[in-house]
């Protein structure tokens, strides 16, 4: 079992987590958890996310005789305290899972618009969406962690829950990353960190921000925590918490109420799936972007794409099929609304969808916006998505999970409840906004239109691809916003079809291309000689000094 992350940073460098357990484990001190050799070893399982001391939560839940569902939990709420600049149980998400049994289960627990969210809402007051109360809809990832124990755990909730609050209570390095997005969210002249109390407290309790390597604690966070621990969601969502939560948006111009955190529930979700190479890959459907990434695959299904003397004809291939994927997406909206969803999703994924995609894939030339349109999917903007994390864990049983949670832009919406410590989300930014079209001429997307309860579009892309016999072959995800469906699917690419190591396959250097705007962006890396023969076909590309997204997954092999 071999777990890695390719994460986001301004180095190249890969951070191999290969968390797998066997009856020694072992850790090494680089900030990853070092390979060992499975060869004839029986292991527990692996755990795959963004931080070091996050992981190690998991593989210690593991070891106590937990499974991936208690790992999960722990290694979640963990990321939620240490990168709570992009998640935390002030958010939501997404998240797939495969049971021990083989069945698929998707778990929507994104935020919902409140009871009093109207379609114009933001009318005249676009900042409302980006921050303070009247940006952050009502949070799901407390509900949705606690379906996930409840129906597949195996250890007590207080006991995947604690290792969280001591994280908090008794601090953890500031890394490289926090720093970075430190000085992203306050570039800009905003100092909120150490200018508003409730900040400094934990970013500046000496009157300086914290730096590099610095103990950051979040006492309240801590004890917000405990709670959960002893008392379950329901001291989230009801109580003492949940009236701090609502006096602290109320007070920056927010509607959320008391009924609106009591009424959220998790909703279950169909997954949705296709093959690819004899194989089966699954995901989560809409509000969140898994159909995006699915039919991305479908479309280079019909290719030759492992062919080494056509590379950049191939590179060429999927962008188009990026760029035919990106303009279905945005006709997806809750299904909760539009109950002929789950009809344009399915259509979306058919063979002869993606064959007819083909024929009007032109190999020496990309085209203008417009005409990736169709009938069924006419072009809408969408607002990008932004900041996320994502986490894979799977155990001996085969039961995986593959999740992605977020609080939307960096810091959500830069309200933190005092009371409690929680960094609430800004996920309102998602809806489309009516009468603002985007810089292209776009109209925003009707579908995508507030609506009281319900949720946003999401590019959200958790995926589990199974061997033809249902044994389980790889569960893999990305954060990074709208280049989730992209980075997911460019890893699943090189393992299928160029046969790489999971290692391998997300140290490759990655391109980006959403339609809108009409750019292909590359990372670093990237061969010169492709990028030019891309430029040549038309594309208008551009380079990013460093990886956009970080993929996480567990290889079975």
């Amino acid at each position: 079992m071999e777990e890695h992350s390719r994460m986001d940073g301004n180095s190249r460098t890969i951070r191999t987590s290969w968390t797998a357990l066997f009856s020694l484990v072992l850790l090494c001190s680089t900030g990853s958890i070092a390979s060992l050799d499975s060869s004839g070893v029986s292991g527990l399982g692996a755990v795959s996310s963004e931080s070091k001391v996050c992981s190690e939560i998991g593989i210690e839940l593991l070891k106590r005789g937990g499974n991936a569902a208690d790992a999960m939990v722990g290694t979640t709420l963990c990321v939620g305290v240490i990168g709570m600049q992009h998640s935390g149980i002030g958010g939501g998400g997404f998240m797939l899972v495969r049971g021990s049994d083989g069945k698929h289960e998707s778990i929507d627990f994104r935020e919902t618009a409140p009871a009093a969210a109207f379609e114009d809402m933001y009318k005249d007051n676009i900042m409302g969406s980006v921050r303070g109360g009247l940006s952050s809809g009502v949070p799901g990832d407390v509900r949705g962690l606690e379906y996930l124990h409840s129906k597949y755990g195996k250890l007590p909730w207080r006991a995947v829950c604690n290792p969280a609050v001591h994280v908090a209570r008794y601090g953890f390095p500031v890394t490289n990353d926090l720093v970075r997005y430190m000085d992203a969210a306050t570039s800009n002249g905003n100092t909120f960190l150490t200018d508003d109390p409730q900040w400094a407290v934990d970013f500046a309790p000496n009157g300086t921000r914290v730096g590099l390597g610095d103990i950051l604690t979040r006492k309240r966070y801590a004890n917000t925590l405990e709670a959960i621990a002893k008392h379950g969601s329901k001291a989230f969502y009801e109580g003492k918490i949940a009236n701090y939560t609502v006096a602290a948006l109320q007070a920056q111009n927010g509607t959320m109420t008391l009924e609106d955190l009591k009424d959220y529930k998790v909703t279950i979700r169909k997954p949705i799936s296709i093959t690819y190479r004899g194989h089966k890959v699954s995901s989560c459907g809409a509000p969140s972007g898994g159909s995006v990434a699915l039919s991305i695959l479908k479309i280079i299904e019909g290719y030759n794409m492992s062919d080494a003397s056509i590379s950049n004809l191939n590179v060429h291939r999927l962008d188009e099929a990026m760029r035919f994927s990106y303009a279905a997406r945005s006709s997806l909206g809750d299904p909760d609304f539009f109950p002929y969803m789950h009809g344009l999703e399915s259509s979306m994924l058919l063979p002869s969808t993606a064959s007819s995609i083909r024929a009007r894939i032109f190999d020496n030339t990309t085209h203008n916006i417009s005409y990736y349109a169709s009938p069924s999917h006419p072009l809408y903007s969408l607002p990008s998505n932004h900041g996320t994390s994502h986490i894979v864990t799977s155990d001996k049983s085969g039961l995986s999970v593959s999740l992605t949670s977020t609080v939307n832009l960096l810091f959500g919406s830069q309200l933190v409840v005092p009371e409690t410590g929680v960094v609430m989300n800004n996920e309102m930014n998602d809806f489309s906004i009516p009468g603002i079209p985007n810089a292209f001429g776009f109209v925003p997307s009707p579908i995508n239109y507030i609506r009281p309860f319900k949720r946003p579009l999401s590019s959200i892309s958790p995926l589990i691809v199974e061997h033809a016999n249902g044994t389980l072959l790889l569960s893999i995800g990305a954060a990074g916003g709208s280049r989730i469906p992209t980075a997911t699917v460019q890893g699943v690419w090189h393992v299928l079809d160029h046969g790489m190591g999971l290692g391998a396959a997300l140290g490759e250097s990655r391109l980006h291309d959403q339609l809108v705007p009409a750019a292909t962006a590359f990372e670093e890396g990237f061969e010169e000689e492709v990028v030019e023969s891309m430029r040549a076909r038309g594309h208008n590309v551009s380079w990013v000094g460093h990886a956009e997204s970080a993929v996480q997954g567990v290889f079975e092999g």
